[in-house]
């Protein structure tokens, strides 16, 4: 019997990674299914815009979304791939080996890849902001657009525990190594 069915915790852990990794998959198909559609869509969206904005310009609104929708893309891949990292983390951890190299490195990574995210939510939010400027004079659209983005100090944080970790990790697995050369 192995330590994931023996710890509840990890259990639920990769569980939760598996239905995270699913989500991403999921927002990223999404992502990259609507821009075809914007396309496809883009006379009827136009027309209930121009509805609310007189000033609206159609040629600045799809550019601004498509934008959007590429960096939603990349932040949804960037956090599968920190839920994958996680994963086989855990799963070293459910086999009751974590200290080997190779987690060394999968927390430096997650840690390179948690400051891609808070990039892309700096992004994100820029860009939502010029689709709010774009949106003109619509009293139902203008001002009505808020992203709560930016560089979040937690996640600063998170990136420097990440590294942290990781110097541990690897600290931890050249001790065993020394260890086992002893015995």
């Amino acid at each position: 019997m192995n330590a994931i069915t023996r710890d509840p915790l990890l259990a639920i852990a990769k569980g939760l990674l598996w239905f995270l990794m699913a989500c991403s998959v999921v927002a990223a198909a999404a992502c990259v299914a609507a821009v075809p559609l914007l396309f496809i869509f883009q006379s009827e969206i136009s027309i209930e815009l121009a509805k609310e904005a007189h000033h609206f310009s159609p040629r600045e609104f799809v550019p601004i979304v498509i934008g959007l929708l590429a960096v939603a893309t990349v932040l949804v891949l960037i956090l599968f791939r920190i839920f994958q990292l996680l994963k086989r983390i855990v799963d070293t951890v459910g086999a009751g080996d974590p200290f080997v190299p190779i987690n060394a490195t999968r927390l430096t990574q997650m840690a390179w890849l948690t400051l891609g995210v808070q990039l892309a939510s700096a992004l994100i939010g820029g860009i939502a902001t010029l689709l709010d400027r774009v949106a003109g004079d619509a009293p139902h659209i203008r001002g009505e657009i808020q992203v709560d983005s930016g560089v979040s100090g937690n996640g600063l944080l998170l990136m420097l525990i990440l590294f942290i970790l990781a110097r541990v990790f690897r600290k931890g697995a050249e001790m065993r190594a020394e260890l086992e050369g002893t015995v």
